[in-house]
């Protein structure tokens, strides 16, 4: 459970617009790539399912994202809002990046969160496939960091 000081609204029960806020401060913290700052938005026994992975807790998640920022460059992330009810929400995402030998991916996915009364995040399951692009074929072009309010959505750009 999480200490009564640590609060992250918006939190349940979620409305439309509530749900709406949660994912995009979920999408902000992400592309800051800073895995101390993002594990904070999740209980301190938080329970994760990544890809083939399973990160319990915070020490955990920060290790996991260290891994995957460290491989995964010029990370830039776009999430939305698919559903929710109560305590939980389901966001859809997709995220550009490059390896070490210049190769660019963009990853598609879906989550699944569940979170405390205090808006942190308990649970987080996540299903994630890589397509291989051409570097023209990129959509995602701001500087690294928070989207810009006026990019383009998942869903404006097709994706």
């Amino acid at each position: 459970m999480a200490a009564a000081t640590e609060f992250r609204p918006p939190v349940p029960p979620f409305t439309r617009e509530t749900a709406a806020q949660k994912v995009r401060r979920a999408e902000d913290a992400w592309n800051t790539r800073d895995p101390e700052a993002v594990s904070l938005a999740y209980t301190v026994d938080s329970e994760w399912r990544n890809r083939a992975e399973f990160p319990r807790g915070r020490r955990e998640i920060v290790t996991f994202l260290e891994r995957k920022w460290s491989r995964e460059l010029d990370y830039r992330l776009i999430k939305e809002l698919w559903a929710f009810d109560g305590a939980r929400i389901a966001a859809r995402f997709a995220y550009e990046w490059r390896d070490e030998a210049g190769q660019w991916y963009r990853s598609y996915g879906n989550e699944n969160w569940e979170f405390d009364r205090n808006g942190l995040m308990m649970k987080r399951y996540a299903s994630i496939n890589d397509l291989a692009i051409n570097e023209g074929d990129r959509k995602y072009h701001w500087p690294l960091g928070r989207r810009p309010d006026d990019h383009p959505s998942l869903s404006a750009l097709g994706l």
